[in-house]
């Protein structure tokens, strides 16, 4: 979709609150946040920053069998499971009014928690509707049973459908088209020949394989159905777009109307299609890439139907392999999360009912969360620290020569213009018509879910303007993001926590963590893809002639100089399909210095200081900080993963290819051309 494609979050992982024991600073009353025992000091800043800073952690803090990746984020996510399984819990021990929010999020997480009914029914739940997909004797009934009985039983599809805002005018919402259809994620999968790639895609046949003998099918059958499946998906991936296409805003939106796109693409009965979807009476539509859903639309018409009937049970099976008991289920996460990420072990059964009530009825979960745990005097900090790096990038965007006067006047209107979001919504998203029956089986009811979540779409946004409150994250949330088609940044409750944000902490500190993490998301706004929207939102290009060009030139070296990194001994990093990212911690970590000195030459006019503190300088920490965000142990499997399907760098990369763009880490630790991480100042990046 395009809004998950454009709207910019600082990580996709989504971080334990840790006990604050740093020595305290007299002149502020405050603490300096810094936990010595985090870093490890026999590594030299200059050598490997990463290391300095967060060695004791990662030292201290190993990979656990049910992650790929664990860090900070993670072990911020952890604590705040923790606290709302508690929340949970308390619902379910008390009489809830049927219908109520208390009574669906209890019965729910009871449903999920229910391993002896789930193993009891196994894939029986599902057997109906596979054998009504193997009753089917042409195409036109397999159509029919797809965009009706099917329609919200979790098969993907060959494209992925919804409602967000028109780029083009930001204020209106539009029914949009968008590739899909690889179970796999990613193009590369099926189409590169580097043997990494190649030995996950033979996995992912003996995966499917595997499957279909849980389902019942004998040897031979389960192999015909894995060949039709990855034949209809290869086949898809040669007309899908690689994730670096899909930043570029401008060669992903097409425009057209209806009449257009049923003569254009077709044949197809889009009419049916479009009212299963709940949706009607449609005018005008984006579809944004026009060759994945021209071969889409092929192979629905020129895929022998038996082939066809094999892909959709495949998506059946797979839409619903965490829903229908053990076996399915680890058979699921052996593929998945094992050989795909190199994570061991799953999560244990109440983290998982928990992400998935978290999911279901988020806003729910996140109102009784901030209600307990987001105390109101956060809120109001932090609405002083993005005032803060507003002004501060207000300053870099004036000292910045390479552009002109016109360009940097209208990027201070839009810098102006941030609609900001903090903690969470001012008003709550309305679960009324949502039920939730404990007598169904969890795949009847996740079908319920499907359908009311897809009705109140169609409800909330078709034919309807853009809800600026609408929030994209839930209040539980340990991320943050920008969407430029609504001009916001937006800050949930779960991420204004140690090791992000301190209200016992000092300046240096909450500058370098949650600092940088505003002025990220602020530079979001104007990064390689942010930058060619208005103050409005709507994609336009307001910069002077010439201007454009040089912001290019200046953000190509950043490209440039992350495609050179070794992630791992045979693997790059894609500095084109990361450049967003690493462009907005660039721009996050210049704000947020400058914002930091400001806050410090204001104090400091008032008669406070920041003192040395474990012999760390406020610069110091404020740096340290910023590398402790990143803290993390991963494995080379989900690394080679991320590396294929993520906008985001390796949290390592993260702090050892970013700080060497800033000349300020270089004053604060020394840093000299004798020193491996460092980077001639002529060629560092120099965009804010």
């Amino acid at each position: 979709m395009k809004k998950t494609l454009y709207m910019a979050a600082l990580a996709t992982a989504t971080i334990l609150a840790m006990t604050n024991c740093a020595q305290q600073q007299p002149a502020t009353g405050l603490n300096a946040g810094i936990r010595p025992e985090n870093m490890n000091t026999e590594v030299a800043p200059g050598t490997d920053f990463y290391q300095y800073a967060c060695g004791g952690w990662i030292a201290n803090n190993p990979l656990k069998p049910e992650y790929a990746r664990y860090g900070s984020f993670d072990a911020l996510a952890e604590n705040n499971r923790e606290q709302i399984k508690g929340l949970i819990e308390e619902l379910s021990q008390q009489d809830n009014e049927a219908g109520s929010l208390g009574q669906k999020i209890g019965d729910l997480y009871a449903m999920l928690m229910d391993s002896v009914r789930q193993n009891e029914e196994g894939i029986s739940p599902l057997q109906p509707d596979l054998q009504a997909i193997a009753d089917t004797e042409t195409r036109e009934q397999l159509f029919a049973l797809l965009l009706g009985d099917l329609a919200f039983k979790g098969v993907q599809g060959l494209w992925h459908q919804g409602i967000g805002a028109d780029m083009m005018d930001s204020k209106s919402n539009l029914v949009e088209i968008w590739q899909g259809g690889l179970s796999l994620g990613q193009k590369e999968y099926y189409l590169s020949e580097d043997s990494v790639y190649t030995k996950i895609l033979d996995a992912y046949k003996q995966h499917i394989q595997k499957v279909f003998r849980l389902l019942g099918d004998d040897e031979a059958v389960a192999a015909r159905k894995m060949g039709s499946v990855v034949a209809i998906e290869t086949r898809l991936a040669r007309a899908s777009k690689a994730r670096v296409e899909l930043r570029d805003p401008a060669t992903n939106y097409h425009k057209i109307s209806y009449d257009e796109l049923k003569a254009e693409y077709g044949p197809f009965d889009w009419d049916a299609y479009f009212h299963a979807q709940f949706i009607d009476s449609l005018q005008e539509l984006c579809v944004g890439q026009p060759e994945a859903l021209k071969e889409a639309v092929a192979i629905l018409n020129d895929t022998p139907v038996e082939a066809l009937k094999d892909w959709a049970q495949w998506q059946l099976v797979n839409g619903n392999a965490t829903l229908l008991g053990d076996e399915l289920f680890m058979e699921h996460f052996d593929f998945f999360s094992r050989t795909m990420s190199g994570q061991q072990e799953p999560q244990p059964r109440w983290k998982r009912s928990v992400g998935t009530v978290s999911g279901v009825l988020g806003e729910a979960v996140g109102q009784m969360y901030v209600e307990k745990y987001f105390p109101a005097e956060n809120k109001e900090r932090m609405l002083q620290l993005v005032a803060n790096l507003q002004e501060a990038l207000a300053e870099r965007i004036d000292a910045q020569e390479w552009m002109s006067d016109s360009t940097k006047a209208y990027a201070k209107e839009k810098l102006a213009a941030f609609y900001v979001k903090i903690g969470y919504p001012d008003k709550w998203k309305d679960y009324s018509k949502l039920a939730i029956d404990p007598q169904q089986n969890l795949y009847t009811t996740m079908q319920d879910v499907r359908v009311w979540s897809q009705h109140k779409e169609v409800d909330d946004k078709y034919g309807k303007p853009v809800d600026p409150d609408e929030w994209f994250m839930t209040p539980q949330t340990v991320n943050a993001y920008y969407n430029p088609t609504t001009n916001e940044i937006c800050f949930p409750a779960g991420i204004l926590q140690y090791p992000f944000f301190d209200m016992s902490a000092d300046d240096a500190f909450n500058y370098g963590a949650i600092g940088v993490v505003i002025g990220h998301e602020m530079t979001h706004g104007f990064d390689d893809s942010g930058r060619q929207f208005d103050k409005e939102g709507n994609f336009r290009d307001w910069w002077a002639a010439g201007d454009g060009d040089e912001f290019k030139a200046r953000a190509q070296v950043m490209a440039d100089f992350f495609s050179q990194i070794n992630v791992l001994p045979d693997l790059k990093c894609n500095g084109q399909q990361t450049l967003g990212e690493n462009l907005a911690d660039h721009g996050g970590l210049q704000v947020a210095y400058t914002a930091f000195k400001n806050a410090q030459a204001r104090a400091e006019a008032e008669g406070d200081t920041l003192d040395i503190v474990d012999g760390l300088t406020p610069d110091q920490r404020f740096f340290i900080a910023y590398a402790g965000v990143w803290a993390q142990n991963i494995t080379d499997e989900s690394v080679r993963d991320l590396t294929t399907r993520d906008t985001h760098s390796i949290g390592e990369w993260r702090v050892n290819g970013a700080l060497p763009h800033i000349d300020a880490w270089y004053e604060a630790f020394g840093i000299g051309p004798d020193d491996p991480l460092y980077v001639p100042k002529e060629q560092r990046v120099t965009i804010w």
